[in-house]
């Protein structure tokens, strides 16, 4: 059983604190489209980092055409159309940024291994986060290496990770890449990752109100 967490925490201060989450992006939100390709891959699925599902009410509405929808609303917290649960996860240490975020979604896994994503990135692909998670046979983390560096929100973890997070945690230590020194780590290169697209849309993120509109380069493309 592997499970899978976007990881929604965070106050976007460098998009105006909209809930990128909501972002739409061909025609559905960056949530939705999540959603939907962690639900082909795994039996238990997180939100961590949203404490209530009043965030998603069908109709909101707010800047860079944030619409939620009612199909993305119903799925937070109920049972979709498919029988799947999506469960909200609070930080169990709050404030830690996403290391805390991955310790949260590690230790409420019901899963043997997890694929973490981060809120904003909209085209993580369902074959493409399978073949991270069935890499944590060989390893504790599969992290994704492209000439960009490391890719720790866009990757999959095992339990094993949790006690070198709780150290750094403890620490004060919370860079993602400083905590990989400490665990066994599969890099997925660039040109390993080519057999599921483009890397660079792969693992695409937005994190600026410039970031979001430079999407529409991959808007319509082939995956």
């Amino acid at each position: 059983m592997w499970s899978a967490a976007i990881l929604a925490g965070g106050q976007a201060r460098r998009f105006g604190g909209c809930d990128k989450g909501a972002l739409v992006v061909d025609g559905q939100t960056i949530r939705a489209r999540q959603l939907a390709a962690l639900s082909q891959v795994a039996d238990d699925i997180m939100i961590v980092g949203m404490s209530a599902p009043h965030r998603l009410q069908p109709g909101d509405q707010g800047p860079y055409g944030i619409d939620a929808s009612d199909a993305e609303a119903d799925a937070i917290g109920l049972d979709t159309a498919a029988g799947l649960l999506v469960r909200t996860v609070s930080d169990r240490l709050p404030g830690r940024g996403p290391l805390g975020g991955l310790h949260a979604a590690l230790w409420e896994a019901r899963g043997d291994a997890v694929a973490i994503v981060a809120c904003d990135m909209p085209f993580v692909s369902a074959p493409f986060l399978a073949h991270l998670l069935t890499l944590t046979s060989e390893a504790d983390a599969v992290v994704p290496l492209t000439e960009r560096g490391y890719h720790p929100l866009c990757a999959a973890y095992t339990r094993a990770c949790l006690e070198p997070i709780v150290r750094r945690l403890g620490e004060g230590q919370l860079k993602m890449t400083t905590m990989l020194d400490d665990v066994r780590v599969r890099k997925v290169t660039a040109a390993e990752m080519c057999v599921f697209g483009d890397p660079d849309k792969l693992v695409a993120n937005v994190n600026t109100p410039d970031e979001f509109r430079g999407l529409a380069a991959h808007q319509g493309h082939e995956r």
